[in-house]
């Protein structure tokens, strides 16, 4: 979910009023199935004059950087609002067969089999010639890819985390914004990127919210969307994979944990498992859900980067003041998703009150993380 905050209520868009129902109600409650993977919400009225538009895509539909390439059909880059021609007929829901869902799962999966068996059968000839000139390199390639599928793949026996075991289905938002130029200044510092930093600040807002409760923290496991599109992929469309790692949330000094996190990263990104993620997750789909479960459930947390708009744009006449994005916890104790907006970077906060009961504690330990990193810039 994306939440837009623009000055004014000036905007032609879906009204509805929810005034009864907080954000993270409508965050977490499910689509119509009848009706598009998306919804908005404007919520008018607010205390500044202003208002929020709460977008809501499902992640079937687009993943975070085509969220903000469909975003950008939306926006002007002028004062002058854009009036759009009248809209074509809403078109009537259509009741399927109890059949009709059965039948797209077998066929889902036998399409998956059959691009497996292609991949696997184009793949057979050149395996077969450099296993005959090149034996030893060979099984050596092939191993190193088994087990970077394997790395994918294993399942958590345990979190990382002694404090951040329970999970719920109650969910809790909130939001922090740093300037972006500070940010960067302070991955460079450390020797890292930007992504790195952000990883950072979050490791230590979390090490700081185990010390407030007594608990020790060596290293937390985190998942991280990679993105895997291309200049030539169209808008929209989900194209990133989900890969686990361990970051070191024990390492205090700042600098040392960016160089590190940087280190460990850049290993995830050029697993040899990559190219093959569509087909393990197809495989994955079709396992028991007591092993999906264990692969998800022991996740510490979820740290997402998403490059958005760098310069202002303007909604409905009115100018946007900010963007925050949401993503779901996929089984994590937190979902905290960095969104630019021009030069800052907003962070959406997306809390499972299962493992983190005093949203308070953490935000402002989480916000004492992220001074200890920016402090680097100065």
């Amino acid at each position: 979910m994306s939440v837009l905050a623009v000055e004014n209520s000036r905007c032609a868009v879906l009204r509805v009023h929810r005034k009864d129902r907080p954000g993270s109600a409508v965050a977490t409650e499910g689509f119509d199935r009848a009706r598009p993977l998306w919804k908005a919400t404007l919520v008018d009225g607010l205390a500044d004059g202003g208002a929020a538009i709460l977008c809501t895509f499902h992640h079937a539909l687009t993943d975070g950087v085509g969220g903000v390439q469909i975003g950008m059909t939306m926006f002007d880059l002028e004062p002058t609002a854009h009036h759009p021609d009248s809209l074509p007929a809403e078109r009537p829901a259509t009741d399927s067969s109890w059949l009709g869902g059965y039948r797209d799962t077998l066929r889902y999966n036998a399409e998956l089999a059959g691009r497996a068996l292609t991949t696997a059968v184009k793949s057979a000839p050149d395996l077969l010639y450099n296993g005959v000139r090149r034996p030893v390199a060979t099984i050596g390639a092939a191993a190193a890819t088994t087990a970077s599928v394997y790395r994918t793949v294993r399942p958590l026996n345990s979190t990382g985390s002694p404090l951040m075991k329970r999970r719920s289905l109650v969910r809790h938002l909130g939001v922090h914004d740093v300037p972006m130029h500070q940010l960067r200044e302070a991955a460079h510092r450390g020797g890292g990127a930007l992504n790195d930093a952000f990883v950072a600040g979050i490791t230590g807002g979390l090490r700081r919210y185990h010390e407030k409760h007594g608990a020790a923290v060596a290293d937390l496991h985190l998942t991280m969307p990679i993105s895997l599109r291309t200049e030539v992929d169209e808008m929209g469309g989900n194209r990133i994979t989900l890969m686990r790692f361990d970051v070191p949330a024990g390492v205090v000094d700042p600098a040392q944990r960016i160089a590190e996190i940087h280190r460990r990263a850049s290993n995830v990104r050029h697993e040899r498992s990559l190219p093959y993620t569509q087909l393990i997750a197809g495989a994955l789909n079709l396992m028991p859900r007591w092993y999906i479960g264990s692969i998800l459930r022991h996740v510490d947390f979820v740290a997402s980067d998403v490059p958005g708009i760098p310069v202002p744009v303007f909604l409905g006449g009115a100018p946007v003041r900010a963007q925050y994005a949401f993503g779901p916890t996929i089984g994590a104790a937190v979902n905290i998703t960095l969104l630019t907006y021009v030069d800052v970077c907003s962070f959406g906060i997306n809390v499972d009150t299962g493992a983190i009961p005093d949203y308070d504690v953490f935000h402002d330990c989480l916000v004492d993380g992220f001074d200890e990193v920016l402090a680097l810039a100065d």
